[in-house]
């Protein structure tokens, strides 16, 4: 126990977010799991969300934008990898950073055939500012208990056998 809060539930649980190298690009596991910040974002009916809301699962945390070509990559691999690991209790949320929003986010998916994913919006930046969010695509892993548990700066290949091994292992419940 670290000031009264549990870290992990076992030994193994806190084992289960280290990757190898290159398993999931440059993921490093966050010292401290610190809470996660409660700022709000928005789903794509303009609902207020934070991530409390998704408490109790793992959750992949995804923050890009339609003009980032890596961006622009990973989303047909993460829209594979909600279906694969929804089982697990983990979601996968991708969040945009785009300023205008829905009216360029939701043609987006439509065009690129996202049916797994649902939108979420980052309204002036705010939830990746709250991360210390270094550019785009930044990926943070969230653990049940609403704690970081790691993050990916820049690309990663989400639905390879060995990346989905990792994120099941390390969110998984």
């Amino acid at each position: 126990m670290v000031l009264g809060l549990r870290l992990y539930e076992t030994p193994s649980e806190a084992q289960a977010c280290v990757a190898e190298e290159g398993t999931l690009g440059n993921f490093h596991a966050t010292e401290g799991h610190p809470p996660v910040p409660d700022t709000v974002f928005k789903d794509g009916t303009g609902k207020d969300l934070t991530l409390a809301d998704f408490k109790g699962r793992g959750v992949v945390l995804n923050f890009w934008a339609t003009w980032c070509a890596p961006c622009v990559k990973e989303m047909p691999q993460l829209d594979r990898l909600k279906g694969l690991v929804a089982g697990n209790g983990i979601d996968v949320l991708t969040v945009s950073e785009d300023r205008k929003g829905i009216s360029v986010v939701k043609p987006f998916y439509e065009t690129n055939k996202l049916y797994d994913l649902a939108i979420h919006i980052d309204p002036g930046g705010k939830l990746l500012r709250a991360f210390k969010g270094r550019g785009l695509p930044t990926t943070i892993l969230i653990d049940k208990h609403g704690r970081e548990a790691g993050r990916v700066t820049g690309v990663a290949e989400y639905d390879t056998a060995e990346a989905i091994d990792f994120i099941r292992g390390c969110l998984g419940s």
